[in-house]
């Protein structure tokens, strides 16, 4: 059976639509993957990662987001290539004053 209205108890009115979500944050962005990329060459094949690091940060840019793997891609690839400009030196340096100093005549 139904249950009788009881006219002193107003009827409760249905809830209100819920608000519409925001729209999330993409996971992905121009250029993040290449940034990644750039990140881990850049610790093995630093000119290589350096290159790709400075396109990676540069498509992000245009997009309008922050590239976080790309700037570090391109700060670890510079500073593997000064140590390594400055080990092939030293290494030439010793090399020539190790010649300079052998005696040749057998």
């Amino acid at each position: 059976m139904t249950d009788p209205v009881d006219p002193a108890v107003p009827p409760v009115p249905p809830a209100p639509p819920a608000p519409p979500q925001p729209a999330a944050a993409p996971d992905t962005y121009p250029g993040k993957g290449l940034g990644i990329a750039g990140l881990i060459l850049a610790i093995f094949l630093p000119l290589i990662g350096l290159i790709l690091s400075i396109v990676a940060r540069s498509q992000s840019k245009n997009a309008g987001y922050k590239n976080t793997p790309a700037t570090v891609g391109i700060v670890i690839g510079i500073v593997l290539i000064v140590i390594g400009i400055i080990v092939s030196i030293i290494i030439g340096v010793a090399s020539a004053a190790i010649i300079s100093t052998t005696d040749l005549n057998y």
